[in-house]
């Protein structure tokens, strides 16, 4: 069978043809699902997405009518899937529910250091010779407190790196994980760990209940010197309320891998465009500020567990089974996802 991948990033590529192969063939392209691009998938019964595709319910019509019958998305995440349309459609959607939590976690880790030491301003001098160390002062993170919004596999793995810099540890989460507890966590309520915390990091699924959830009122509640890390779902930020925060000189640092409306221009070049996000534009001037491209994820193990998922999900709907990753089967809607 011929499976057609959309958003299939060149160092994926051979990882995606390599897991399938003597299994099925992959038509892999590099742009993104979405009503405009749907009717390429036209007779395929089997679809793979990625992280930035948009699956609402006109597109899951126009795929239905095209033939159709699995999504398997490269991602754990389902915040663009309309789960009920695809319900209605009778389709099939699977996800990948884990891959290396410490690939996101490290990365996180990264742009934490990267944001408190200064290193991007610092490499941009050196390499026009200005040896300069004017502006460039950090803090010891040894003694401080880090604030974990989300302390599940990855949340876990970020506190554990945490512990090993020696710092003061505060959660939040609906459910206490008792493995971070081991590690010296204090779980509070979220207004005191936004008070307390020198380093906040948002490692929480993007759900009604945590949309924004760093808003105005949040960012107001944090310490004018912290520095805020979110490498999960650009929606739990309210990012205008946050370049409100920075004009207004305070956070020490911000390092964002996720943006609210990333699907219009991460993993593309936009490098001759003009940009018409007045947002995503005014927080790119910020010397405190680093943006990536959604790429925490992006390491050689976790592309592969990513990829060994989707070829099982595949295999599993073609054999009428059904396992963890599918949130949609044949049409059925889990009750806990209604």
């Amino acid at each position: 069978m011929e499976i057609v991948a959309f958003g299939v990033q060149a160092d994926e590529r051979p990882y995606l043809e390599k897991a399938f192969a003597g299994r099925h063939q992959v038509r892999s392209l590099d742009v993104f699902l979405n009503r405009d691009t749907a009717p390429i998938a036209r007779g395929y019964e089997i679809v793979s997405s990625s992280v930035n595709a948009d699956l609402g319910a006109d597109v899951l019509q126009a795929l239905a009518a095209g033939g159709t019958k699995l999504i398997a998305q490269r991602s754990t995440g389902f915040n663009n899937i309309d789960l009920q349309a695809a319900a209605d459609l009778g389709m099939s959607i699977g996800r990948v529910s884990c891959y290396s939590p410490y690939a996101v976690a490290e990365f996180a880790w990264a742009l934490a250091l990267a944001v408190n030491r200064r290193i991007v301003p610092a490499a941009t001098r050196t390499r026009n010779f200005d040896f300069r160390l004017d502006g460039l002062m950090g803090r010891d993170l040894r003694g401080r407190t880090a604030g974990v919004l989300g302390t599940g596999r990855i949340g876990e793995a970020f506190t554990r790196i945490a512990h090993g810099f020696g710092m003061n540890l505060l959660g939040w989460d609906l459910v206490e994980n008792p493995r971070c507890v081991e590690l010296g966590m204090r779980y509070v309520p979220r207004e005191r760990l936004l008070a307390e915390a020198d380093l906040i990091t948002l490692h929480l699924p993007l759900v009604d209940g945590t949309r924004r959830i760093v808003d105005a009122a949040a960012l107001a509640a944090m310490k004018d010197d912290a520095i805020l890390v979110n490498s999960s779902r650009g929606g739990l930020i309210d990012t205008g309320a946050l370049v409100d925060t920075l004009k207004a000189g305070r956070l020490t640092g911000v390092g964002l891998d996720v943006y609210e409306e990333e699907a219009r221009f991460f993993y593309v070049d936009k490098s001759l465009d003009v940009i018409d996000d007045d947002t995503l534009a005014r927080l790119m001037t910020f010397g405190n500020v680093l943006v990536t491209s959604h790429q925490a994820y992006f390491t050689e193990d976790a592309v592969g567990q990513i990829v060994a998922a989707t070829v099982a999900n595949v295999e599993d709907h073609l054999a009428h089974r059904t396992n963890e990753n599918m949130l949609v089967t044949r049409g059925q809607l889990p009750a806990a996802a209604r």
